[in-house]
């Protein structure tokens, strides 16, 4: 079968996939496929027909695939350019490529009627070598040439405007391959001796150091960084196959190195480019958009990608869509749509074009006609892996287009004449076979002593190079969308993911009896908004979802399930999700009473401080607030206010994200400690002064209030630092610290919200006036110790502590999603109340209880009294510099309690906090009906 009857059904084999991608933009569209939506795809394939006629007639021995090749990446990038072109500034863009490619498929017949033999091209080398470098430098003449997206690269004419450097890029490659035909004798002979190696004299060296400059000029003059890349690589490769010489490599590496490294120092661009390539996400919204908004594209693209047409890449949305991406960026809108395996295929094509090329240059019959097919093919291939490699965050991004594929006119011309060239070269090709049959040759060949076997492993060499780089393309693509897509997929600043979001029904957030708390409506452009109906009840638990601040709270440790990808109640859910199709979110309700929960908000509004209730049976919290608090319809201005002045902490969950010094409410955990390792009992007696000394330096009660001798029951009612002090010294440090490891300090839990570690400190680095004073509940650090002071505490731990008293000795976990359901109503979850830990027996609970009744009853905490039931706790004073912190923590019914809340009043007054928490209670047991 002839060469160009193998191209013509290679036409023929790729129009339906080219045609294919048009079917699903009109599909996509709402459009009918008929042919007029099919137009543009046969207009395109009418102009290759005709290309593939004067071929025939004008370079009938040229290599078939490069003309296929050449409208497959064609058809590839207009397909993508009409999808993108509705959603530009130029909604035209993509008739005008069109009309570029007929006028490219012209210029690549043009270049098969005007050169005939490439042979001559070496006649005319110096003034190619001038033409190309006027036309690189003509940017820089004043008021012609024009900057446009920081490089300065484009002439501007009227209102046109134009590359040169796409036609000087070739003009030149053709200049190259003459002089190395020339002179590649004298290139390839080193003279100088250097001990045992021999090295090249300044007349050979002297090509390499003049392209380097040229290459300096445009990174310095044009700040095209990715233009001078390809031109000195394309010059590297070409002087590799003509001398064979891996010492020019090594050199032109180094010149490439120190140009780089002299570039970042000396020019801002640079810097930025290097900077975005090392850290996209260190500027996201500036500097590194584009490039983090390309990668959000590319691991949304997964194996088969999300459909053409459907992607975020150059889409309406603004908010995620990549600005020029029909240009430098298209590669990522590509990955995007049609996936993994579709990105790969376009790789596979571009190594294909390079096979092709180089198998151009080995069957080419002269040494320019080689060493052109090499340099044109590079240009191709080199630009290909720098402007992917660049998306792809391989390489730093040098604003590149992709060749045949990106939009622009002056980019897609530059590539159909170069296949104009190649085509020549491959007609005037001997073959292999027939050299050495009959050894017939040209004129200049027959003065070449570059044989066929030296120059096919040069070749070899340099296709293996080419395979290598786009195996890198193919592995870093897989890891971005399938290894590490998860993770782009999660990260907070991921407005893809939240874009997607929008456009599903997140499932709703509810308490325990039924009140709404979150949950989607969907608004007049088929997107879903969040919306907060119980204002700012629980706020910190439920958290948020925003396109621009992301997600907190329930929200995000519940964000899979609530969109409907976790927690699956049926096979039918889980297929579903399988397939990709969309289905409404689960709903989450959680543990949380409203009517608890309110009257903890009531007990605290106006203050800074917190309050926990919890089933210490169960572990289930049955009320969380913070204050100041939030409306949670409002976060968006919340969370802007709080950007903007930083003393604003209504955001903070001082639930679980801050740390207090407990005070006297720790003592509920030394008393536990003493009587649990039998340290001391109820009845054991202490002298109690206002102040004493302990380890050289004093503790003193609050006030300095003196009592006399009391027992250990007594002090904990009246809260005698002085006794704590002495029974603390007593016990020693390790068993205080072990004792509060026992309740909880030291250790993490799973929990769906931001939780702080209580923090205890080494015991072997407490000094006896700092283990006193811990065991009274207040950190103190007098030498500045490696671990932190301690006791610090959470609210949630110091419930956690009460829980464990009230239960027995057994802490339980504390949770606080009870259930979850499909849209359909069907439970997929029900929370099982599972054991934490035992702190202390049942036996030393128990003591512990009558102890803390006595406190309420005798003692300072009075105030948490509730007429029919027996109220146990513990109240708190932290004292600081400029307030004191005001605690208690209770339980109720004391002997078989249901109820336990710990409450904090930062700079409160005395007994506020036992104030507040009395409210908290009452409602609570009148919700339990036992009030």
């Amino acid at each position: 079968m002839s060469r160009r009857n193998i191209e013509l059904i290679l036409l023929l084999v790729a129009a339906p996939v080219v045609a294919l991608l048009f079917v699903m933009i009109a599909i996509n569209e709402g459009q009918q496929v008929n042919f007029d939506s099919l137009s543009v795809p046969i207009g395109i394939f009418a102009a290759f027909v005709v290309a593939h006629l004067a071929v025939r007639k004008l370079a009938p021995g040229a290599d078939p695939a490069l003309l296929p090749l050449a409208f497959s990446l064609s058809g590839i990038g207009i397909a993508f350019i009409t999808r993108i072109a509705p959603f530009t500034d130029a909604p035209n863009m993509a008739q005008g490529q069109v009309m570029w490619l007929f006028v490219g498929v012209g210029c690549m017949v043009s270049v098969l009627l005007l050169f005939r033999n490439l042979d001559k091209v070496a006649n005319y080398k110096y003034t190619l070598m001038l033409a190309g470098i006027i036309l690189l430098l003509s940017p820089l003449i004043p008021g012609l040439g024009q900057e446009i997206y920081g490089s300065k690269i484009w002439l501007h004419i009227g209102g046109f405007s134009f590359q040169p450097g796409e036609i000087a890029k070739i003009v030149i490659v053709l200049f190259m391959a003459s002089y190395l035909a020339e002179n590649r004798e004298m290139l390839s002979v080193f003279t100088v001796r250097m001990g045992p190696l021999r090295l090249p004299d300044i007349r050979s060296l002297l090509p390499l150091l003049l392209m380097w400059g040229v290459a300096m000029l445009i990174v310095v003059f044009e700040k095209d960084l990715g233009s001078a890349m390809v031109f000195f690589f394309v010059f590297l490769l070409m002087l590799y196959v003509a001398t064979g010489k891996k010492f020019y490599l090594i050199i032109g590496l180094g010149l490439m190195a120190i140009g780089g490294v002299a570039a970042f120092m000396a020019f801002s661009h640079v810097q930025v480019r290097v900077n975005t390539w090392l850290d996209p996400f260190a500027d996201a919204q500036n500097t590194g958009y584009q490039l983090c908004q390309a990668l959000y594209s590319i691991a949304d693209g997964d194996l088969f990608g999300v459909g053409l047409g459907n992607g975020l890449a150059g889409g309406t949305d603004a908010f995620s869509a990549i600005p020029v991406v029909e240009s430098d960026f298209i590669f990522a809108d590509i990955a995007e749509e049609i996936g993994l395996l579709g990105a790969s295929g376009v790789l596979l094509l571009f190594l294909c074009f390079a096979i092709r090329g180089f198998l151009t240059a080995a069957r080419a019959k002269s040494d320019v006609s080689s060493f052109v097919a090499v340099g044109l093919t590079s240009m191709i291939v080199l630009q290909a892996f720098i402007i992917v490699g660049g998306v792809t965050r391989v390489i730093p991004l040098t604003g590149l287009t992709l060749p045949f594929i990106s939009q622009g006119g002056s980019s897609l011309l530059g590539s159909f004449i170069i296949v104009g060239f190649l085509l020549r070269a491959g007609d005037e090709a001997t073959g292999i076979e027939s050299e050495m049959l009959n050894g017939t040759t040209s004129s200049l060949h027959s003065n070449s002593v570059l044989g066929r076997i030296s120059l096919g492993k040069r070749l070899t060499h340099s296709m293996l190079f080419c395979s290598a780089l786009f195996a890198i393309l193919v592995a870093n693509l897989t890891l971005i969308m399938v290894v590490n897509a998860d993770s782009y997929q999660s990260m907070p600043g991921n407005n893809h993911t939240l874009a997607k979001e929008a456009k599903s029904e997140r499932g709703t957030i509810s308490t325990y009896d039924g009140i709404v708390l979150a949950r989607s409506v969907l608004d007049d452009d088929g997107s879903y908004s969040r919306i907060y109906p119980a204002g700012d009840l629980a706020s910190h638990v439920v958290g948020y979802v925003s396109q621009q601040y992301g997600t907190s709270g329930i929200e995000d440790a519940y964000n899979d399930t609530l969109k409907g990808q976790e927690n699956f109640a049926t096979w039918t859910d889980v297929l579903n999700d399988m397939a990709g199709i969309g289905t409404t979110g689960n709903d989450v309700t959680l543990t949380i009473n409203s009517k608890i929960q309110q009257a903890a908000q009531d007990a605290i509004a106006g203050k800074k401080g917190a309050a926990v209730v919890m089933d210490p049976k169960t572990g289930a919290v049955l009320a969380m607030a913070s204050a100041p608090t939030y409306d949670a319809a409002n976060f968006e201005q919340v969370i802007a206010a709080a950007n903007a002045d930083s003393s604003d902490s209504s955001l903070i969950n001082r639930a679980t994200g801050n740390l207090y010094a407990p005070g006297s409410t720790f003592k509920m955990v030394t008393l536990s400690t003493a009587l649990e390792d039998d340290v001391a009992n109820e009845s054991t007696t202490f002298s109690s002064p206002g102040t004493i000394d302990i380890g050289n330096a004093s503790v003193s009660n609050f006030n300095h209030m003196s009592y006399g001798t009391q027992t250990l029951e007594q002090a904990t009612w009246w809260s005698a630092n002085t006794v704590y002090g002495q029974l603390g010294v007593q016990m020693g440090a390790d068993k205080l610290v072990e004792g509060a490891e026992r309740f909880g300090f030291n250790q993490t839990f799973d929990f769906p919200l931001v939780m702080y570690t209580s923090l205890m400190a080494d015991p072997n680095e407490m000094t006896e006036w700092e283990t006193a004073w811990a065991a009274a509940g207040v950190p103190v650090n007098p030498m500045n110790h490696e671990s932190p002071a301690g006791p610090q505490a959470t609210v949630l731990q110091m419930a956690m502590v009460g829980s464990a008293i009230a239960n027995d000795g057994v802490q339980m976990t504390p949770y606080l999603v009870d259930g979850i359901y499909n849209a359909n109503g069907e439970r997929s979850f029900t929370a099982q109340p599972q054991k934490l830990r035992t702190s202390i027996s049942a036996e030393t609970a128990k003591r512990v209880r009558e102890v803390l009744k006595g406190v309420v009853n005798n003692g300072t905490g009075t105030a948490a009294r509730i007429d029919g039931v027996d109220v146990a706790g513990k109240t708190g004073t932290a004292e600081k510099n400029d307030g004191n912190d005001m605690w208690f923590v209770g339980m109720a019914p004391a002997d078989d309690a249901s109820i336990v809340v710990a409450v904090v009043i930062e700079d409160g007054e005395e007994s506020e906090g036992t104030i507040k928490a009395h409210d908290i209670l009452q409602t609570a047991l009148e919700v339990q009906g036992l009030l």
